[in-house]
């Protein structure tokens, strides 16, 4: 994820310049993170897709009123999550709980080649991050993954900082816990 000047300009670039090239940097930055984010509330690729394109072409349409948003990268997503709502709604399908949010991890955060972590530790490390609840697993990828900041993944999903705090410090210390090993035995082998 770029960091927030290269996102203020890209954003800059298409609202006072109708800069279609920023236009498309832009949505080739967000896509991916947003559809998965959309996925934990649709359950569909297909739909998630559709959701996240629903989302840029409202940016694209309304781009003159962009330089009034003052965090682009939260827009984004708060916007997903309203059109992915939305959608369930019109389908009268149940609104998802926390809990049931299905999410999906593109990749781990941790650079193995920097960490110098075995094959065994980075499994240990996807399978502690698989074996977190749903709500937490999405308040980690969104954190970890996406690079929103605590404040911003409470504001995004209703909850209280404090929440978003101690989903992470659980989520942490399972994957503390999942690659903590002997060294010993690592050595001998």
């Amino acid at each position: 994820m770029l960091a927030s000047p290269h996102i203020q300009e890209l954003q800059t670039r298409i609202a006072l310049y109708d800069d279609q090239y920023a236009y498309k940097e832009l949505y080739v930055l967000f896509f991916k993170s947003l559809q998965q984010f959309a996925i934990s509330f649709v359950r569909s690729p297909e739909t998630a897709e559709e959701i996240v394109s629903d989302v840029f072409i409202k940016v694209w349409k309304k781009r003159a009123g962009l330089s009034r948003i003052h965090n682009l990268k939260l827009y984004l997503f708060i916007s997903t999550k309203n059109c992915s709502l939305n959608y369930l709604r019109t389908r009268k399908k149940i609104l998802l709980q926390p809990e049931q949010y299905f999410v999906q991890l593109q990749s781990i955060y941790f650079n193995p080649e920097k960490l110098m972590l075995t094959a065994e530790m980075m499994n240990r490390v996807q399978k502690a991050i698989n074996d977190l609840p749903p709500r937490c697993q999405l308040i980690f990828k969104l954190i970890k993954e996406d690079g929103l900041k605590y404040r911003e993944v409470a504001e995004l999903l209703n909850l209280s900082i404090k929440t978003i705090e101690n989903q992470m410090a659980i989520a942490i210390r399972k994957i503390g816990l999942a690659i903590h090993f002997d060294i010993r035995t690592t050595l001998s082998s």
